[in-house]
């Protein structure tokens, strides 16, 4: 074999691996950052706390059904490969529905991001997230508020976190609880 094929070899090996490593891993994705800004169905328990005055025991056992949105669960991100944080809220809606909300979700961008709702507590393994998940779908951006519709036909009793997922590495960003009092 001359030389000269040789180089060609390599140079054409090199290329392609460097073709893949791109589609796989995006690395300008270290640099570049999305951000939604949707409305927030309740406010996060921490600022509610903040800004409702105390209510009397006779107000807190009323029976009435609350017109808008109720928080039922919820609180901060863990980290789990990428620092992550804000906070994360299962709500219930007028029409009798669920939603997750994000409020000031910061991760770092990365490839293949999902949502999912998992049926395992949210100090257990990275691992565990894997599997015992509804999709919610696509994370529509890193940063910022951010609203994901749950399927009608979700257990609710079996949720215990929201997870945000990488496909592509079997990864797991971050995970926070939503396990219902």
């Amino acid at each position: 074999m001359s030389k000269r094929v040789v180089v060609v070899s390599v140079v054409g090996v090199l290329v392609v691996a460097l073709a893949v490593g791109l589609y796989l891993f995006e690395p300008w994705r270290l640099v570049t950052s999305r951000t939604a800004d949707e409305a927030l169905l309740v406010p996060t328990t921490t600022s509610a706390a903040a800004t409702t005055p105390t209510t009397s025991a006779a107000a807190v056992t009323t029976t009435t059904t609350p017109a808008g949105p109720v928080a039922l669960a919820g609180g901060p991100f863990r980290s789990l490969e990428h620092a992550t944080t804000g906070s994360a809220t299962l709500v219930r809606l007028p029409d009798g529905g669920h939603a997750v909300q994000f409020e000031a979700l910061d991760t770092s961008d990365g490839p293949d991001l999902y949502v999912y709702l998992s049926d395992k507590p949210a100090d257990a393994a990275e691992s565990a997230f894997g599997s015992g998940f509804t999709n919610l779908g696509e994370l529509k951006a890193n940063r910022g508020n951010q609203v994901y519709p749950v399927p009608a036909e979700v257990d609710l009793a079996t949720v215990r976190s929201v997870v945000i997922w990488c496909k592509r590495f079997s990864a797991g960003f971050a995970v926070a609880p939503l396990e219902q009092a």
